[in-house]
Formats: structure tokens, C-alpha cells, sequence
């Protein structure tokens, strides 16, 4: 076996993966604090259940509309400077957030942050890419740069519980100023600035063609999830295509592209990506499910649901640390399949739990799950990053981050959206008669509107109401079982090219053109 050990790294720039593991921690807490919040920020906004799926989901699609266009602009100006306005201006929308008065100024503002966000996660991973040049030391940074994101994920949940007893819904979001501020304090010290030498202009047509490349499906995904398939939303996803295709030809006769689509023909960059945007669907689904199940099915506090939510984000933390370390003896490939296949069971698990003292099956059901989360995360993303160059890192990070955003969005909308249709479909025709229409409508909607609604309601009428949410969640597990299990087995089958970690020299990166100062 031979090793690279070429620029192998100091403490400066270990030191510098801890600054850039503070907007990834945030953003990991980001994620189960809104879902904590939900019940909440329901009773004081009032949100519809389509409210509620754009207040879930805006953050995510946003984010990855402008992902690529960050990821490029970040290589052009510097991706050190690029972290640093991302950062001040996520602490900025975050405080709008926190004070948001209406669930559609609520939406606008999670709108904004990921755009703010675009500008922070392919940053930080394209700087571990150009500071970390020895293949096993990059490899553990970004296994170390997944477990923030874990970190971040099991500190939500018991931080923002702990905040919701004391403080309203809004306080969590203000968790971000603090990290923005030291994030902004620490970076030009321990962080060296990295611009990729380019040639030709930033191409503006390009970012509007991504946008209506994403948009558009954004709409179509969220009009099916509300009204089912109908014109509208078939028109919104050929609208999407049609730019879609338009965008990747352009990008194939630019200069200096947005996108460098030849980073495709690559197979172990493809495959990755492939891996990474449908594991992550199956996990954003049930991450909303499992929360709401927890709150409005168990009845449990914030404080005590985030509790429960510790150990399946320890476990997500172990494979996302130890993944990397253990691929330098077993092929990522089959450690990858390895470990879906165990998220497989999870899935399984959670299609068991009833509509009481299920507890303890969730908790290792959705462990299994998170844990090959962890794999695929560090795994998958080392080897995206790794397949591009190092001038192309700030756009290979960026689609990395994209597919998973996607994959995390689109896990919430289609599996809330099943979940969501088997509940209504179970309701239907069960309200008492004589209930009047705006308490109908409420509790026919969701478990949320059915809980806000239920001293309205007569005795006995919410446990109906939690039967249909728990039979809406078992059928939307067992379909991601089902998938999951599929992309196992091709996880081992596309990704059985790649050699353990370390086994293959790599060359040495790119230099930046900039100072390292």
C-alpha cells in the first residue's frame, strides 16, 4: 500500500478546520431546532400545512438553487472571503427570523438564510480541500467536517429544547449570531484565503438559468405535495427540464463555466453524488416525521424530544468520524453499502412503531438510520471533492452540498407529502358532524392542526387523529426501506472501483493564487 504525504499539514491548519466546522455545526443545529420549534411556532403563527412544508423547506431548496453559483464565486473572489459575508449576513437574517410575525414573513426570511447559507457550505469544504492535500489527512478532515454537521444536529435538539422553555420559539434562531461573530474574529487568523486562477467573466446568464432550472421543480414538488399532479405542476417541472437542459449546454461551450460538466464523466464523482441524493431523501422524511411523532404523537416536551433525539446523533457522529478511518483498509464502496444496509433495518424498525409506547424502537430505528447517514456524508463527499481538481473544488463541493440539500428538501416533501395523503385519507369522513368548518378543516389538514385544534374536538377524536399520523408515517418508512435497500446494493456495485483510502498516490493540489495570509 503507498501514501501520499505530500503537504502534509500543522497545527495552524487543524486550527483552521475548527473555525470551519463552526458554520457547519450551525447550520447541523439549524435543522433539528426548526423541527423542535414546530409545534411552537405553529400555535403563533397559525401556519397552513403548506406553510408548514415551505417553512421546512425554503432554507433547503434556496440553498441549493445558489450553491453552484457560490461554490464558482467563492474560487473567483476567495473562498475565505466569501465564508466571511456569508457569515455576517446568516447572523443578520437570523435575527429577522427570530422575530418574524406571520408564517409567510417567516417563510421569506428561512428564504434568505439559504442564500446566506449557499455562501458558507461550499466555502468551508473547498477550504479543507486546498489545506488538506495528503489524501488520508483530507479524508479525516472532511470525516471531521460531516461530524460538526452531526454535532450540530445533537446539540439542536437539547440546546433549543432547553431555549423553548424558557424563551419563545423565535430565541433559537439567535443561536447563529454568536457563531457568526466568532467565526468572523477567527478566520483571518487561522484560515489562509484561497482563489483559483480563472479566465473569462463570471457568467450572469448562467446563475439565471440555474435558478430556472430549480425553481420551477421546486414548484412542481410543492404544488404535488398540496393539490396532487394537475397542470400547473406539470408545467412548472417541464419549465425546469426545458432550463435545465439549456444550462448544461451552455455550460459545455463556456470558457470558464459555472458548472464544468466534464466533472461528471468522471465515475466515482458521478456515482457519489448519486449516492448522496438519494440516501439523503430517505433521512430528511424521516427526520420530520420521527420529530412530529415525538411531540404530537408521544406528547413529549421539547426538552424531552430532543433528549431522545441524542443518541441516534451520536451514532451519526461515530460513522461520520470513524468511516474515513476504517475506508483505509475496506473499499468505501462496500463500507458505504455496508452501512445503508443498516439504515435499511432502521427504516423496517420505524414501520413497526405503533401509535404508543414506541418510543424505544424509534430511537434505535432512526439510530440505524443516522448512522448511515455519518458514512455516506464523510464518505460520499471525500469523494466528490477528491475526484475534481483542486481548482474546481469550490464547484465540486458545491454540487455535493447541492445533491444533499435536495436530497434532505425533496426527503420532506415527498415523504411529508405521503405521510401528509395517507393521514387525510384516513381522517376523511371521520370528523364528527356539526364541527364547524375552520376546525375541520385544521384537523383534517395534519396531526399539527388536529392537536391545535383538539379542545374544540370531542373526547377521543385526537387518538383517531394520531392513529392516521402513525399509519401516514409507517407507509412512508417502508417505501424508504424499500429504496434504501436498492441503493445498497448499488452503492457496492457503482463505487467497487474505488480502493481503500491511501492506496493510490494523488497529486499535489493547485497552489492558490493569493496569499496564504
Amino acid at each position: 500500500m503507498s501514501t501520499t504525504t505530500v503537504g502534509r499539514v500543522g497545527a495552524r491548519e487543524w486550527g483552521g478546520l475548527a473555525v470551519l466546522s463552526l458554520p457547519t455545526v450551525l447550520l447541523g443545529l439549524d435543522v433539528t431546532v426548526l423541527y423542535l420549534t414546530l409545534p411552537s411556532l405553529a400555535e403563533d403563527l397559525r401556519p397552513s400545512g403548506t406553510q408548514e412544508l415551505w417553512i421546512m423547506d425554503a432554507y433547503g431548496f434556496l440553498i441549493a438553487g445558489f450553491l453552484l453559483t457560490m461554490g464558482t464565486l467563492g474560487d473567483r473572489i476567495g473562498r475565505r472571503r466569501l465564508l466571511m459575508i456569508g457569515a455576517a449576513a446568516f447572523g443578520l437574517v437570523s435575527v429577522l427570523a427570530a422575530y418574524a410575525t406571520s408564517a409567510d414573513m417567516l417563510i421569506a426570511a428561512r428564504a434568505a438564510l439559504g442564500v446566506a447559507g449557499a455562501t458558507l457550505m461550499p466555502s468551508t469544504l473547498a477550504l479543507i480541500s486546498s489545506m488538506f492535500a495528503d489524501q488520508r489527512q483530507r479524508s479525516l478532515a472532511i470525516g471531521v467536517w460531516a461530524t460538526s454537521f452531526a454535532l450540530g444536529m445533537a446539540l439542536g435538539p437539547v440546546v433549543g429544547g432547553a431555549m423553548l422553555n424558557h424563551f419563545w420559539w423565535g430565541s433559537v434562531f439567535l443561536l447563529a449570531v454568536p457563531v457568526a461573530l466568532v467565526l468572523l474574529v477567527a478566520a483571518p487568523l487561522l484560515i489562509p484565503e484561497y482563489a483559483a486562477p480563472q479566465r473569462g467573466r463570471f457568467d450572469l446568464i448562467s446563475v439565471t438559468l440555474s435558478l430556472a432550472a430549480i425553481l420551477p421543480v421546486v414548484y412542481a414538488v410543492k404544488r404535488f405535495a398540496k393539490d396532487g399532479p394537475d397542470l400547473p405542476m406539470i408545467a412548472g417541472a417541464l419549465v425546469g427540464v426545458v432550463f435545465a437542459v439549456v444550462f448544461v449546454r451552455r455550460q459545455g461551450k463556456l470558457e470558464s463555466p459555472l458548472l464544468d460538466v466534464r466533472l461528471f464523466a468522471d465515475r466515482t464523482f458521478s456515482s457519489a453524488l448519486s449516492v448522496l441524493l438519494v440516501g439523503l431523501v430517505g433521512v430528511g422524511g424521516s427526520m420530520l416525521l420521527i420529530t412530529q411523532q415525538l411531540q404530537f404523537v408521544e406528547g413529549l416536551p421539547p426538552v424531552e424530544a430532543g433528549l431522545w433525539m441524542g443518541p441516534p446523533a451520536l451514532l451519526m457522529f461515530l460513522a461520520a468520524i470513524g468511516s474515513p478511518l476504517v475506508a483505509r483498509r475496506v473499499p468505501p464502496g462496500l463500507l458505504v453499502a455496508a452501512t445503508l444496509a443498516l439504515s435499511t433495518v432502521g427504516y423496517v424498525l420505524l414501520a413497526l412503531v405503533g401509535p404508543s409506547g414506541g418510543i424505544e424502537l424509534m430511537v434505535v430505528g432512526f439510530g440505524l438510520v443516522y448512522l448511515g447517514l455519518g458514512a455516506i456524508a464523510a464518505l460520499g463527499t471525500d469523494l466528490v471533492v477528491g475526484a475534481a481538481p483542486a481548482e474546481k473544488a469550490g464547484s465540486a463541493s458545491a454540487m455535493s452540498e447541492t445533491v444533499q440539500e435536495l436530497g434532505l428538501a425533496l426527503g420532506v416533501a415527498i415523504l411529508g407529502s405521503l405521510a401528509t395523503a395517507v393521514y387525510r385519507s384516513e381522517i376523511d369522513g371521520r370528523i364528527p358532524t356539526g364541527t364547524p368548518s375552520d376546525v375541520a378543516d385544521s384537523a383534517g389538514d395534519s396531526l399539527a392542526g388536529a392537536v391545535a385544534s383538539a379542545e374544540r374536538m370531542p373526547d377521543g377524536w385526537l387518538d383517531l387523529a394520531k392513529e392516521a399520523a402513525t399509519s401516514g408515517m409507517n407507509t412512508a418508512m417502508i417505501v424508504a426501506a424499500a429504496c434504501t435497500v436498492v441503493l445498497s446494493v448499488l452503492s457496492a456495485v457503482v463505487l467497487r472501483h474505488v480502493g481503500a483510502i491511501g492506496d493510490e498516490p494523488e497529486a499535489a493540489p493547485a497552489q492558490p493564487v493569493t496569499s496564504r495570509v
